[in-house]
């Protein structure tokens, strides 16, 4: 897999699976862009050390204006954007009733409406360059729901109906865009799940196991590294007619 010559914009990539697919892409020969909040310092270096060119704007993806401020300078910095890997999210866990109005806005904004925006922004120069891959990182909340998740499963699920609709509308060209669905992956979101059950006095590696016991039937964690190597085939000329997919990698959960 070589991509040298392509840039890669992955949104939420200062931790966690952003992280991991970052690397993933800049061992693959692109140069990335990261985006997140705080202290980029030690994924710069993590990234960095792969050779290739690496950058990082803070852009809040849930506003417009800054969304734009990030593609001018992915535009001007680094000449555009070939690979954009919509990551960033959050998450809130509440009953339908309960469920404060400002983090449902909060998380519609992020997981579902940035997703838009970015890939609004980003197919004009991927369709002057005549190619590009396009990949949400949506969920298997994408296709199924759990309780208290309201807003997550929501946003989830209308990523990978947007993802379909712009992978028919490029369906003739060398861009593609597809969706990723991981079930558990150890992220900060999901240590918190774990860290609220022990909490109740449950045993840390008792409370790991029981969370993926619930959902996911191999038991083990899908891995950022694995979600990276996931992307790295979708960029490749083996993926170019995976075209509004939804692709699970959840240890069998999906399959129950």
């Amino acid at each position: 897999m070589n991509l040298t010559g392509k840039v890669a914009l992955v949104t939420g990539s200062t931790s966690g699976i952003g992280l991991g697919i970052a690397q993933a892409l800049a061992q693959a020969g692109a140069d990335v862009i990261l985006n997140g909040f705080g202290d980029a310092s030690t994924a710069l270096a993590e990234v960095g050390r792969h050779g290739t060119r690496v950058g990082h704007h803070p852009a809040d993806l849930s506003s417009i204006e800054q969304l734009a401020e990030l593609f001018s300078y992915a535009e001007r910095e680094f000449g555009g954007v070939d690979i954009l890997v919509n990551n960033a999210g959050i998450q809130h866990v509440a009953p339908v009733e309960q469920f404060p109005v400002e983090r449902w806005d909060a998380i519609i904004a992020l997981n579902l409406s940035a997703v838009f925006h970015s890939t609004r922004l980003a197919l004009p120069g991927m369709h002057q360059r005549n190619w590009g891959r396009i990949i949400n990182i949506a969920s298997v909340h994408g296709q199924v729901g759990s309780v208290g998740k309201a807003a997550y499963v929501a946003a989830k699920h209308g990523v990978i109906g947007l993802t379909k609709v712009v992978g028919l509308e490029t369906a003739t060209s060398q861009i593609t865009c597809n969706a990723i669905c991981p079930g558990w992956v150890m992220t900060p979101l999901v240590q918190k799940q774990i860290d609220d059950r022990i909490a109740t006095g449950v045993d840390p590696q008792q409370a790991q196991q029981d969370l993926l016991a619930e959902k996911q039937p191999s038991l083990a964690f899908v891995t950022p590294q694995h979600l990276g190597e996931l992307v790295l085939f979708l960029c490749s000329e083996a993926g170019s007619q995976v075209r509004g997919a939804a692709w699970n990698i959840d240890g069998g959960w999906l399959a129950q």
